[in-house]
């Protein structure tokens, strides 16, 4: 298995370049399938994600080829049914994507209970109530999630909770659907606009995407089209982290500066100087940081996705900081890898207390998920001595590059195996 080793103590310094939008990559590709034509999808990530869709569509019957890595060219036509098994379907989340684009494109699909990332309950029961609304049948058994319909008809949804998964998976479906469909209560985050977007690009009528009230036309057909994928602010914002955290200097390019509000107000309160250059981020720190009080939130407030890797900022920042996660209740496991690099962290359910230090130590560490990992290259940037991080390949899932960029910046990480 893959390792990372990272000597820390130094400030990185230069720029980086950020890749497409992992959330939104994850969504847009299985939403080819509604096409039932050629699509291109251009700016995608090189991450395991990418790799593990395009290898479903294959074995779905798709003609996919990738260039230059950032690249995605899927026929669709090819695709009779959707059956997705566990091993195709155990590695990520957004295996269940598919259930929307075929129940919209096929009026039925089979997928596997998806797989990703243990960071606690996320459970699917709001995709089901929008797909029962729209007249289909849904049955699990053993794992298996069936969804089958002997049309879509349009209907007004109101999720129970702000779900950026279901209010994807209800516009997939919705799409080819008779009549209008009208979601409330939707989710807002940028790569939901960036699907409709996609969507829109296919032929479909989507409005109202980034607001919590979207409306969808149902279309007989779609067709294929081109389609570059938008900035991935979960990326963009660990770099800023880091660069920070490790008192640095840094130049975030292409990036869209307002999906960032939440994460650069919060370094700016710390003491961090963060400049808006037209589609790029300079982050510099030239004072002592200060700890602050952060609450995840569904966008536009503070991303759970960027908890993580702002606890290893705060363990070093001075004074005393809370983090209250709103969103996940399991999204705390890196606390204890963070403890062994010498954090002062104390976890009460949903809440963690972090008391600054003066700094941390290199250690063995072992990440739990994606953006775990990430905490622990953030902290490993920033700790005394060698910090060697196993089970890599959650990084790989969600970070394009990951190595190659640090190092641009002057890291000194190396892989190991």
């Amino acid at each position: 298995m893959e390792k990372l080793i990272i000597e820390g103590g130094r400030k990185l310094q230069g720029e980086v370049e950020i890749s497409g939008f992992k959330n939104a990559a994850v969504a847009i590709i299985p939403a080819a399938v509604l096409a039932g034509d050629v699509c291109v999808i251009d700016n995608l990530p090189n991450i395991s994600d990418v790799v593990i869709l395009s290898t479903i569509l294959k074995d779905l019957g798709a003609e996919v080829s990738i260039q230059d890595t950032k690249t995605l060219s899927v026929d669709t036509r090819g695709i009779k049914e959707c059956f997705i098994d566990y091993e195709a379907a155990k590695d990520l989340r957004a295996s269940y994507y598919f259930l929307g684009a075929a129940l919209g494109r096929f009026k039925k699909a089979r997928v596997v209970y998806p797989g990703g990332c243990c960071i606690g309950t996320r459970p699917i029961d709001q995709h089901i109530k929008g797909f029962e609304a729209l007249g289909a049948k849904v049955d699990i058994e053993h794992g298996i999630i069936s969804v089958e319909a002997e049309k879509l008809i349009g209907a007004e949804i109101f999720l129970d909770v702000v779900s950026v998964g279901a209010t994807i998976n209800i516009m997939l479906a919705a799409t080819m659907a008779e009549g209008i469909t009208t979601i409330e209560n939707a989710a807002k985050e940028p790569h939901i606009v960036d699907v409709a977007n996609f969507l829109n690009c296919m032929g479909a009528k989507v409005r109202g995407a980034g607001t919590d009230t979207i409306k969808i036309e149902g279309v007989k057909e779609l067709k294929g089209c081109h389609h570059s994928v938008i900035p991935d602010q979960i990326e963009a914002g660990t770099y800023m982290i880091a660069a920070a955290a490790t008192g640095g200097d840094v130049v975030v390019k292409n990036v869209i500066p307002k999906h960032l509000e939440a994460i650069t107000a919060k370094l700016k309160e710390m003491g961090v100087s963060v400049k808006e250059e037209g589609d790029s981020l300079r982050v510099k720190v030239t004072k002592p940081l200060k700890n602050i009080n952060i609450k995840t939130l569904v966008y536009p407030g503070f991303p759970t996705d960027l908890q993580q890797p702002m606890s290893s900022l705060l363990s070093i920042a001075k004074g005393t900081g809370v983090i209250t996660e709103t969103i996940f209740e399991g999204r705390f496991k890196h606390v204890d890898e963070l403890k062994r690099m010498g954090a002062n962290i104390k976890v009460e359910g949903r809440v963690a207390v972090i008391q600054g230090v003066k700094s941390l130590m290199g250690a063995k560490v072992s990440a739990s998920d994606l953006r775990a990992g990430a905490a622990l290259v953030v902290a490993g940037l920033i700790a005394e001595g060698e910090t060697e991080i196993e089970n890599v390949h959650y990084i790989h899932r969600g970070y394009d590059h990951l190595y190659e960029k640090l190092t641009a910046l002057g890291a000194h990480i190396r892989k190991a195996f």
